[in-house]
């Protein structure tokens, strides 16, 4: 009964690993599909998770970034980095603002550093777009980027492995 509870226990820590793996900036689905998959988990299991998530940050950032930007503004300790990660984000955010939602799911979509999740709420949030219409274009984006980080690895894995 012991070694059941144990490789239970080990299974879903395993399951939590790639979902936090996720859910951090920067790494997000691109490090964590990978991640689940070399623990041993299938492909699509793998992908499932990371989903999950990447997304859990994301309504958070939406609603409560700028009440906490501008909180720390007034600070003299984290008014310049507030500073900086709204210029760099907004440095990002040409196409998000001439297409909108469109431009939003197309960034979120590519898989390459300094895109994603977090940086797309984040810039979404800056530009006050409605939650409604920027989490359905987050997660579609998240979804086609996971899509893309699954291939990709299942694909070098195969030939490699």
């Amino acid at each position: 009964m012991e070694t059941i509870f144990q490789e239970l226990l080990a299974f879903l820590s395993i399951e939590f690993t790639v979902m936090l793996t996720a859910a951090l900036p920067v790494i997000e689905v691109r490090g964590a599909i990978p991640a689940g998959i070399s623990l041993g988990l299938s492909p699509l299991h793998s992908l499932l998770l990371s989903l999950i998530g990447s997304m859990i940050p994301v309504p958070f950032i939406l609603f409560l970034i700028r009440p906490i930007f501008n909180y720390m503004k007034k600070t003299k300790t984290f008014k310049k980095l507030v500073f900086s990660l709204t210029n760099r984000s907004m440095n990002k955010s040409e196409n998000i603002r001439k297409y909108g939602v469109w431009g939003l799911l197309v960034f979120v979509a590519i898989p390459l550093p300094g895109t994603g999740v977090w940086s797309g709420s984040l810039i979404a949030a800056l530009l006050n777009m409605r939650f409604k219409l920027a989490f359905p274009a987050i997660f579609v984006g998240n979804t086609i980027a996971g899509i893309l980080i699954m291939t990709l690895t299942n694909g070098v894995i195969n030939v490699f492995g």
